[in-house]
């Protein structure tokens, strides 16, 4: 099996099906945490394909996509549906929109790409449901922003940005740092579609999630489920500095707690937030996992059967990874990755 950039054969495999694969994951997953990089070859290849999307955009797109380094715009993001800065896709000419896809498939792997795009199209699902003129739900009102100018040993940043997909791409001296990364999915599962009904685009970010819970012991899930309830959105939200959570939410189970099956899926969990990521950066990412596991804490709200609401929540004094479905009935998926005192590079930057 490849690495992270590779495709997944199990991409929106049957969850039953993850069983198959998942001794070879887990045997992956420790090559992986122990990896050396030593070329980051993501910030050569971003920065060809900004560099090469922006030689063929106007003086008026040029006005609209790009934006000083230091502007306090490069720490607006948002995944809600809201009127947003930069070039959309529906506002490039038809060459253009290639270069743009190029740009945001370059710090992704094959299966980030696919879920990243296959987002996107959920607007046209949600476009034929609410009987939108195109005006609100458009699978190309997503907006490229470019922060400086594209180096590949420079200081600069990137933002792609829309309904439930928002990357923020910092690169600092050919150093990436990829936080907040956020995807979403509305409707989690598409069901009033003929012909694309089944359709889970973040399907194992629940599966996982849920195998973890219930395979708690009674006495650890009394721990880790910190509220009968689950909250109504992930608990950061889009705040441009990543906040202290809410007071009274506890911390949940240690994952030092957990047995070596447990401790397997939750590897594989992360791997699922990691893997969306190019070789380098996911393993830059399993690396921070890797080292914060001993102060990582997994916490669940909600109920654990399939069709309840629910939220889980990984958090280390580095990172954190929020995953929320709740709205429309928990068929509305929200998960993120952030990194305290690091989004958008801020401590590569001191």
């Amino acid at each position: 099996m490849g690495g992270p950039g590779k495709v997944r054969p199990f991409l929106f495999m049957n969850p039953t099906s993850s069983l198959i694969v998942r001794g070879t994951l887990v045997a992956f997953t420790g090559v992986m945490l122990t990896a050396a990089y030593q070329k980051a070859h993501t910030a050569q290849t971003v920065s060809a394909a900004a560099s090469e999307l922006l030689r063929t955009l106007t003086a008026e797109q040029k006005a609209k996509i790009q934006f000083k380094l230091e502007d306090e715009e490069r720490f607006t993001w948002d995944y809600r549906p809201v009127p947003r800065k930069g070039l959309s896709v529906r506002e490039m000419e038809a060459y253009q929109k290639p270069l743009a896809h190029a740009l945001l498939s370059a710090s992704l792997s094959q299966r980030g790409f696919i879920k990243a795009t296959t987002i996107m199209s959920l607007e046209d699902v949600l476009r034929i449901a609410e009987k939108d003129s195109g005006e609100r739900r458009n699978p190309e009102k997503y907006y490229f922003s470019i922060f400086g100018e594209p180096s590949e040993t420079g200081t600069w940043a990137m933002r792609v940005d829309g309904h439930h997909l928002s990357l923020n791409l910092t690169v600092v001296k050919g150093k990436i740092v990829a936080a907040p990364t956020f995807f979403g999915s509305n409707p989690h599962e598409v069901r009033a579609l003929p012909n694309r009904n089944g359709l889970r685009v973040l399907n194992r970010e629940e599966d996982l999630g849920r195998e973890l819970i219930t395979s708690l012991t009674a006495d650890q899930r009394k721990v880790a489920i910190t509220d009968e309830k689950a909250p109504a959105d992930i608990l950061t939200d889009n705040h441009k500095r990543l906040p202290d959570l809410p007071a009274g939410q506890k911390n949940g189970l240690a994952v030092s707690k957990l047995n070596a099956k447990q401790k397997a899926i939750l590897d594989e969990l992360v791997m699922e937030y990691t893997g969306n990521l190019s070789d380098d950066l996911a393993a830059a990412r399993l690396d921070v996992y890797k080292k914060s596991t001993g102060q990582l804490n997994f916490a669940w709200s909600g109920g654990i059967n399939k069709g309840d609401g629910h939220y889980y929540r990984l958090q280390s004094p580095t990172f954190i990874i929020e995953y929320n479905n709740t709205q429309n009935g928990g068929n509305h998926v929200h998960s993120v990755w952030r990194e305290f005192g690091n989004d958008f590079a801020i401590a590569n930057l001191k």
